[in-house]
Order: C-alpha cells, then structure tokens, then sequence
C-alpha cells in the first residue's frame, strides 16, 4: 500500500484547501466585510506561515474578481449570479468538474477548491474564473451527499484505524473513531460509515459497518463492488416479511375484472438461465386477415403498492443489477422469481398491450389493459432461434410468422433513422467453484430482435397513448426514456476517428446523422474494425435517460417512448404501470412534481448499476489471465489516454493497459488534438485499431487491472 495512506497529516491549523473554506466565509456572510484577521481566526489559521497563505489566496481571489478587497487587509463578497448547483464528479488525479445546466462544458474543480465535497455529491459552485476557456469554480457548499457509506481496507498504524477507500475516486480516506472497529483488524475488507467530518480537518471520521472479509474471495470483491456503489445487495427485514404474505394463488374475483388471455397461444423467449420472466407475447389469427399480438407484462403494480415497504424499497434501488455470477434484484424472489414471473405452465395476471396487425404490420387497432393469461410454453432464445433458422419444433408457423411482422417493423424503423447498433455482450462461463474458464461473445440474433421490436412496440404505442390530450384536461406527468441529439463536439471526435481507418462520415446535418452512421456501419460490418468502429458511434452518443419532460428517443426515431416491458427489474416500469392503470379507470392521477425527483433518482442509480456491472466485468476478467502471466496474445488498441494504450486481445476479448513510460524504444506522449500516442525522436504512432502483440506481466484482480507490455 502507498505509504502516503501511513502518513498522519500534520496539525498546522488551516488545512491545504484555504479557497472553498474562506468562500464558505463570504458566502454566509455576503457582503459583510472582514479583515484579514479576523477571517484568519475563523477558520483556525493559527501559525504565521498559514496567515500567510490565508492573505496570498484573499489577493489571488481579489485578481479573479470573485471577491472584493476593500482595503489592503479588508474583503467582502458581494451577492452575484456566479453560484450554480450541479453534481461533482471527481477524477482518479484528485480534481473534478461539475455540469453546468444546459451547457456543453463543465466547471472545472482542482482539487485545493473541492473541500470537503466527495464524488457525486450535490453542491454549490461559486464560479472564480471566466473566460474563453474551461470555467472554473470553488465549491462553496454540500446540498447532499451521494453517499455517506464506503467500502476499502482497514490498516492499522500507530494506535490510528483508517479505512483506504477502494474506488480512488472516494477522493480521501476515513479515520475510524476509537472503538468503532467492530472487529476489524488491518487488512480486512470492510464497509464504513462516514458520521462526522469536522469542518477544518482534511479528512472524515467513520465506525465500521460491516466487515466484508480478506481481498480475494468472489464474495467479498462483488460485495466491495456493490457497497462502493452504493446498492445493498440485503432486503430490510420488513421488504422480506411483506413480500412473504404475497399469494402466487389467483383470485377468482380478480379475474373476473380483466380480460382472459388462458385459451390464446402465448409463450416466452428467454435467456436459458433466466429466473425472472417480465413478458411474453401472445398470438391469434383473426377472420378479418389480421392477426391479434399480445406483449404481456408482469403485473407487478398488483402486488406492489405505492407507499408499502416493498415499493420504498424498489424506488431505493431502482433496477436490478446484473453482476458476472449474480444478479441483486429490484424486488425480494418470493415477487421476482415466483409471484409475478410469467412461468410456463402457470396461470399470471399480467398488464398488457394488445395490437392488431396487418400482414404489412401496420397496427389497424391497440388495446390496454388488465389480464390474466397462461404461458404455453418457454423458449431460450437459442430454441426459438433454431426454430427461426428452419428446425422443427412446436408453433413453429406461429413463431416464424412472428418473426416475419419484427422483421418488417425493424426495417421500418431504421427507414425512419434509428440507429443500426448490433449489440456485443461479453460473458464468462464459470466452473462449479464460480472461476471464469471461458469468455463467449454474445451478439443478437432474429430470435433476440423478435422480442425487442414487440417490446419497443409497446413501449412506444403506450407513451403515446399516455401523451395524447384527453379533451379540456390537463396532461398529467409522465416517465418518458428520451435519448437526446448527440454533443456536435462528440460527433467531430467521432469523424476524427473514422479518418484514421479512412473512413468518411458527413454530419453537418445532424437529424440525418443516423442514417449516414448505419449506411457507414453496414458498410463495414465484416471487416476486422468494424467491433472497435460501432463501440465508438455508442461513446459518441448522448445517454438515455428518465425524464418528465418528452424530447423523444434519438437512437429509436421515436417521438415518444416509455419503459413499459420490465417492471420486475425497472422502478420506471412500475410507475409507468400506475400511471396507465389510472388513466383507463379515470381516476385522479397520483403523481405530480415528485415524479421529477423519481426520474433524477432512478437515473443515477441506472448508472450505478451499470458501473459495478462494468467493474465486476473487469474483476472476472482480471481472474480469467492471472494464469496466463508471461503468455503473449495478439490484440488492438481499443483505448487512448494520457497514460497509456488500452489493448483488447482476440483470443480471449480481455482488455489491459500499456503504460506509456512502459512503451518500448523511444518516450512517447499523447497528442490530444489528433488523439494519438506519438514518439518523441522515431515519431512512431499508435492510433485506434492498430493491431499489436503484447504479452502479460502483471494482474491485480483487487484494482480489476491487467497490465501488458508490447512485444516488438
């Protein structure tokens, strides 16, 4: 371990970061005007050399004209519109940046000015440079903190306890209150809770939680993943005993109220291990040429009631998340895996959206509503796709004439822009003991894009329906999935990128740019950059999000879109269940400006989600080479940073980092404008896709991190 993690910082008064104290000063005092003593014996700058500082930085803040000196030793701040609230994100080097509202560039933070504010945490950023480049600001205040709650490793030294958070980005370490070890001792794996940070300390202190255990088991690493996230892989006790009085018994009175699908063919298509079953699809020839589809999904507003201790719970977590060898549910199993999965075989109520299709599948009629119906049968997506490709099986017409109509709304909706991605998902196969012994790639096929074109049908006819006025009434709000216009910056990068592989990309009109990125893609589509090529189109993009204001779904060409097909894994689902079930028994609707807050929530906890699902990739991934140390492997470069190549290698689609002081005969440095790694003597270049034989020296499957070296 670092030994600056040893190190007991000196007590000289004033800590390091004078600027975010003395603005926090100002700020509560605005306009009151203080002298330079006086602003030094608040914030407890007790030694010359301190009050020193204290006066350089009241000069340096002067200059900036964020604050004003009144006389030689004498300043004040005065009220301006140079505050704004955002989110900080702190980088691995210690600095940060915080979103400005509808603005492309960010504030930049260094890390003298971030205080006491910690990684993702809400604050108030007083803006002290302005110019033609990058804003600069101090954090003044803390609104909310993201997270009061981490994980890492306990080290004892000198009669002190502090836990070394593991994500770097923690940003510091937590001194653990005497007595407050809970049995940890040094080295362990432990969760901690920060309960006090004095405001003129450099760091927290915390008590143990939980200890997790030694670093190394699969256990305790996806348990650190989890907690450093902070998504609790634990119901509450009062989540499990609600969720044990849910009867999987359907009631007769209830059916009665819906419409019965039990006597229509209906079926699921599933990944083979899946436990927890959202939808299934049902299918009817109708006299009059048409055919009648069914997208059933899982009732789960049915069981889970707005308010009860399973539905806090839900909002709390958001979605579920799927680690390499586990999955953290939304919902406690006895609901997820039992009550309200559409099981084969089993009678379900369910929520559904029901369309009649023509043989072009055009929808000539939608209906929704409440159901009750009967799976038939349960399909992997690997039966339903042999079927597809011609193997005889049971309701093979019926599958393939299903197929056909997706088929048809898929062309449709590339026609109309949507974006061409053929999704790439790495998985590992694990032996009994949970070890990975083999990485498969897994791509969709017919069968996959089947289920999704019904289940984007749906989602887009329901927000429709949903958005429509209703007469003289007001429309009620509403959870939309919006995917903006990609950042103009992002797609130049993007065009830079193509060139290196000499390829063209026109974007000037950006309502276009999707079709020109599919036209690119297909053109490319079995040559050996084409992987790396449509892994950057993603990166180029703006991210999906929730929302209660509808700018529609750039990557879908939808005008309007909703999640309406998951609610046993997304929170978004459930609500958009509720709201629909109100809107067809016309009662008043039940939510109102809190549903902006639900989507601010439910949207950064998607993205938490998705970064331990991203770490515990990683970790596996560490585990799967950590034997093969020494072996060299042929790969490309799929990264570039200031630190070094990262390196894909084929054989096994495991990713690791060159460092670039480890970059063999000559120094090399990154070039930002061209986004290259260049020499400074032999002017060798690395760019993206290159390809490259490397050989592995070190893996750290603790910091998810394979280090190669180039073989030349």
């Amino acid at each position: 371990m670092p030994k600056k993690f040893f190190k007991k910082p000196k007590n000289t008064g004033a800590p390091k970061g004078l600027t975010p104290l003395l603005m926090r000063v100002f700020e509560r005092n605005l306009g009151i005007e203080f002298t330079h003593k006086d602003l030094c014996t608040r914030i407890d700058a007790n030694n010359p050399a301190n009050r020193q500082q204290v006066f350089d930085t009241l000069i340096q803040l002067a200059k900036k004209n964020v604050i004003k000196q009144v006389s030689h030793t004498s300043f004040k701040l005065e009220e301006n519109k140079n505050s704004i609230e955002g989110r900080i994100e702190l980088t691995q080097r210690g600095s940060g940046f915080v979103v400005m509202p509808g603005e492309s560039k960010d504030i930049f933070i260094s890390p003298n000015n971030i205080g006491q504010a910690m990684h993702n945490d809400k604050v108030i950023v007083r803006l002290i440079n302005i110019g033609k480049g990058r804003p600069e600001g101090v954090v003044i205040k803390i609104i909310e903190r993201d997270k009061t709650q981490f994980v890492g490793t306990i080290l004892l030294k000198g009669g002190n306890a502090f836990l070394v958070p593991d994500n770097p980005r923690a940003g510091v370490q937590i001194k653990i209150i005497e007595n407050k070890l809970s049995g940890a001792t040094n080295g362990v794996k432990a969760l901690v809770k920060i309960t006090i940070w004095p405001q003129n300390t450099e760091i927290p202190f915390g008590e143990v939680v939980a200890v997790l255990g030694f670093p190394g088991s699969n256990d305790v690493e996806m348990l650190s993943i989890l907690y450093n996230q902070g998504i609790d892989p634990i119901f509450p006790s009062e989540v499990l005993d609600e969720a044990e009085y849910v009867s999987i018994q359907l009631d007769e009175t209830e059916i009665a109220k819906r419409r019965d699908f039990r006597d229509v063919l209906t079926f699921t298509i599933d990944p083979f291990d899946a436990k927890d079953f959202d939808d299934a699809i049902s299918y009817k020839k109708l006299e009059n040429g048409r055919f009648e589809l069914g997208v059933h999904i899982a009732d789960v507003s049915h069981y889970v009631r707005a308010g009860s201790s399973m539905d806090t719970e839900a909002l709390k977590r958001s979605n579920s998340v799927y680690l390499v060898d586990r999955v953290i549910p939304m919902l406690p199993e006895q609901l997820s895996n039992i009550a309200c999965s559409l099981r084969p075989h089993e009678d379900k109520y369910s929520f559904s959206a029901v369309f009649q299709l023509n043989s072009s599948g055009e929808v000539e009629a939608e209906w929704f509503g409440k159901t009750v119906i009967h799976s038939n049968r349960r399909y992997s997506y690997e039966d339903a796709q042999e079927i597809i490709e011609g193997k005889e099986g049971e309701y093979q017409e019926e599958i393939r004439e299903i197929d056909r109509v997706a088929k048809i709304l898929r062309k449709a909706r590339l026609a109309n822009g949507a974006l061409n991605i053929e999704s790439e998902e790495m998985r590992f196969k694990l032996d009994d003991g949970g070890a990975p012994v083999e990485t498969i790639i897994k791509t969709s096929k017919d069968a996959h894009k089947l289920i999704e074109e019904f289940m984007l049908l749906a989602n887009k006819h329901v927000s429709l329906f949903l958005s429509k006025p209703k007469g003289n009434k007001d429309l009620f709000p509403m959870i939309y999935r919006v995917h903006d216009k990609p950042d103009p910056e992002k797609i130049g990068f993007l065009k830079l990128f193509l060139e290196k592989f000499e390829l063209e990309l026109a974007y000037e009109d950006i309502d276009k740019i999707a079709l020109n990125i599919n036209a690119l893609l297909k053109e490319i589509r079995e040559e050996n950059e084409f992987p790396l090529v449509q892994s950057m189109v993603i990166r180029s993009m703006s991210k999906a999000t929730y929302e209660t204001q509808n700018i529609g779904h750039f990557g879908l060409a939808f005008t309007h879109y909703s999640h309406f097909t998951s609610p046993i894994r997304r929170y978004a689902d459930l609500v958009v269940h509720r709201i629909l079930e109100t809107e067809l028994s016309k009662r008043p609707h039940q939510y109102g400006h809190s549903l902006d807050d639900v989507c601010k929530l439910i949207s950064r906890n998607e993205r938490k989600a998705a970064e331990a699902e991203r770490e515990s990739g990683k970790y596996f991934q560490t585990l799967f080479v950590q034997d093969k140390i020494g072996e060299e492997f042929d790969g490309f470069i799929s990264g570039i940073a200031e630190h070094g190549l990262y390196v894909k290698m084929i054989e096994n689609n495991c990713e690791g980092m060159v460092s670039m002081q480890d970059i063999p005969g000559d120094r090399y440095y990154f070039d930002a404008e061209k986004f290259r790694v260049v020499g400074v003597k032999n002017k060798k270049e690395y760019n993206f896709g290159d390809l490259v034989k490397v050989r592995i020296y070190e893996v750290n499957p603790r910091k998810r991190q394979i280090d190669l070296e180039l073989v030349v």
